[in-house]
């Protein structure tokens, strides 16, 4: 069985720690210290049909075993066809994450777009508007990850207006420009949009 400490890390590292040993090996067993990154591993091991077993070993020590065991039946479609072949598109429209805190917004959707070139299943595209434009950019904290995306094959797109509007068009560094009614096109013929 092999095992990883993510004491002391915050999610999703724990999660993509997993993922990655799982690639690996049969069993592992993660050390993290807070019950929202059991729970996390929990859907990660239920969206895989892997068995987990969490055990609490210390006030802040919880030890986690995943094993690849039965398939879950949860993870197909009525076409029999795994959730993960399918394809998707992710948009992002803003240069935070969720509403309230707006610094919380911006650590959370830097950790989204870095989980994002962690997945087993890449998007098809990424398509950026209004402030999501700002991640194009060199200077972006999101740039390297973005690039990454766009070097395993993701099509990153950026609206142009948008571009324009925050004087970033002869900035952008990954992906293309593009028009507000090809992101049209692009939306409406994907099966699954996901936005942060």
């Amino acid at each position: 069985m092999e095992k990883i400490n993510a004491l002391g890390e915050a999610c999703p590292l724990p999660v993509i720690k997993a993922k990655k040993a799982l690639a690996e090996h049969d069993t592992i067993e993660i050390k993290v210290d807070n019950e929202i990154a059991t729970q996390n591993l929990k859907k990660m091991a239920e969206q895989k049909g892997y068995g987990y077993f969490t055990k609490q070993l210390a006030p802040q020590e919880y030890s986690v075993v995943i094993s690849k065991t039965d398939l879950n039946p949860k993870s197909m479609n009525d076409q029999g066809a795994s959730l993960e072949e399918e394809a998707y598109i992710v948009v992002i429209d803003a240069n935070v994450m969720g509403r309230g805190d707006d610094q919380l917004g911006a650590t959370l959707l830097k950790g989204f777009i870095y989980a994002l070139t962690e997945q087993d299943r890449l998007p098809s595209r990424v398509i950026m508007y209004n402030g999501g434009v700002q991640f194009a950019v060199p200077t972006s904290e999101s740039f390297e990850d973005l690039t990454i995306l766009a070097k395993a094959g993701v099509e990153v797109y950026a609206c142009g207006a948008c571009t324009d509007y925050y004087g970033l068009t002869d900035q952008v560094g990954v992906g293309e420009i593009t028009n507000m009614y090809r992101i049209i096109e692009m939306m409406r013929e994907a099966s699954r949009i996901v936005k942060p």
